[in-house]
């Protein structure tokens, strides 16, 4: 049997990073077996799912270079939830029941009260024709519940391994609301055995959900699917991900950190896993390599500083070609290959390109504070053409003259030509600066 797999994203906000992971790994299975991937957007919800935030979803997976060959929203689909519900009720599977929110809510805090675990107590399996009557006469319209079997769910966990629990443990969950419409529940089996989905990632938040979607499968005479439950992400100190953490999406990534997509997918793929985090610049090699085996049941803790950090060198691993495309998406369009392969190894952003750009077309405000020292560095500066030699030329003539070497030879040049103590490599930031600027900055103090 293919593998086929789905990631169903709620259309209620933003792609966040932690829903990003699971569709990563979701995808990365996939395309490691040579499988069927299917984007499903669960907008059963119609007051809050909004297209732009489905279409958000959609780009921000595009932006992590994440394909799917096949899409579909739940919301076309309620002919054949009509259908499968109606057959799951002749089959006595699910059952209505009148209790009022308020109500539920007293009971839960009386099983609390006696040390009760907070299960449905299946009241509405006692009721009569009559009372039914009674209260849908009074206005109140039933949701509905599955009847859930008592006895063990068991499943062999791709990430968890052997999981099991009690029927009898587990609440019949509500897969009706009072106005007719189906829940996530229901609609998720339905559609998982509609397109014969093989495998399921989600978070481990969902394994009590997962040993409940099983009994729905079977109830539709389907096998489920094999289960996979990824730990939740915490953040770099092991505790829950801080509000700006947990509110970071994957477009925030994009757009206001500007991140390379491969630093989010470089660290997303491996984290938790007993593999080495490393920068990626092609996703290829995550596929290939990709297992659940891997994977720990430990908590995977997201660290924003080692986000920055794969970054960073991504950017330095970029060769000119594959960099040319965001170069123009940034308005660095006139960079040129040998600019970039001057200034890269001192990029933590993209973004930084711009800072070099000006260091070394100007302006810029030179730093001269020995200015005969300065003075004779530019009566030593060497004729044009230069090249990559021409600053080891330079210095090594002003250390013979001045007797300066280390800092105080090197740091009072790289201050005139740059204004600033530290960047790129001086031999490459030389030539990308030039004959005529240097000199104007090494004989003045005015921006050149």
């Amino acid at each position: 049997m293919s593998v086929k797999v789905r990631f169903a994203p709620s259309p209620t906000g933003m792609l966040h990073v932690g829903n990003a992971r699971t569709a990563l790994i979701t995808w990365l299975f996939c395309r490691s077996q040579g499988g069927h991937f299917l984007l499903r957007i669960d907008d059963t919800d119609q007051e809050r799912s909004k297209v732009e935030y489905e279409e958000a979803i959609m780009e921000s997976l595009q932006w992590m270079g994440l394909d799917w060959d096949h899409k579909a929203n739940q919301k076309d689909r309620n002919d054949l939830y009509d259908k499968k519900i109606e057959k799951l009720k002749e089959d006595g599977y699910l059952y209505p029941c009148y209790e009022t929110p308020e109500e539920l809510s007293l009971k839960r805090k009386s099983q609390l009260s006696r040390g009760k675990p907070p299960i449905y107590d299946r009241a509405a399996l006692e009721l009569t024709d009559e009372q039914k009557a009674k209260y849908e006469a009074e206005g109140r319209q039933p949701h509905w519940r599955f009847k859930l079997t008592h006895e063990p769910i068991e499943w062999d966990d791709q990430i968890r391994g052997e999981v099991a629990f009690k029927g009898g443990d587990l609440s019949d969950p509500v897969v009706i609301r009072e106005d007719g419409r189906p829940l996530y529940h229901l609609c998720s089996v339905i559609d998982d055995v509609d397109f014969g989905i093989t495998h399921i990632v989600r978070g481990e938040d969902h394994v009590s959900n997962s040993a409940a979607h099983i009994q729905m499968f079977k109830a539709l005479g389907a096998t489920p699917p094999k289960m996979a439950h990824l730990p939740l992400i915490s953040d770099a100190s092991g505790g829950k991900l801080s509000k700006r953490l947990g509110s970071l999406s994957v477009l925030n990534v994009r757009d206001d950190e500007r991140l390379e997509p491969m630093a989010l997918v470089s660290l997303m793929a491996r984290l938790g896993t007993s593999q080495p985090i490393e920068p990626f610049t092609s996703i290829k090699p995550l596929v290939d390599t990709f297992d659940f085996s891997n994977f720990s049941r430990s908590t995977p803790k997201f660290d924003v500083e080692e986000l920055m950090r794969l970054n960073a060198k991504i950017l330095h691993e970029t060769p000119f070609e594959e960099a040319k495309g965001r170069l123009d998406e940034i308005g660095a369009g006139d960079v040129d290959e040998t600019f970039w392969n001057g200034v890269r190894a001192n990029l933590e952003r993209i973004e930084d390109i711009k800072d070099w750009w000006s260091v070394a077309k100007g302006p810029v405000q030179p730093v001269i504070e020995d200015t005969d020292y300065i003075a004779e560095a530019a009566a030593a500066l060497p004729p044009a053409p230069w090249d990559e030699s021409t600053w080891g030329e330079w210095t090594s003539k002003l250390k013979e003259e001045t007797g300066r070497k280390g800092k105080a030879l090197f740091m009072p040049l790289r201050q005139a030509l740059t204004g600033m103590d530290h960047g790129p490599e001086m031999d490459k930031l030389l030539l990308l600066i030039g004959p005529e600027k240097a000199q104007n900055r090494l004989s003045t103090k005015k921006a050149a």
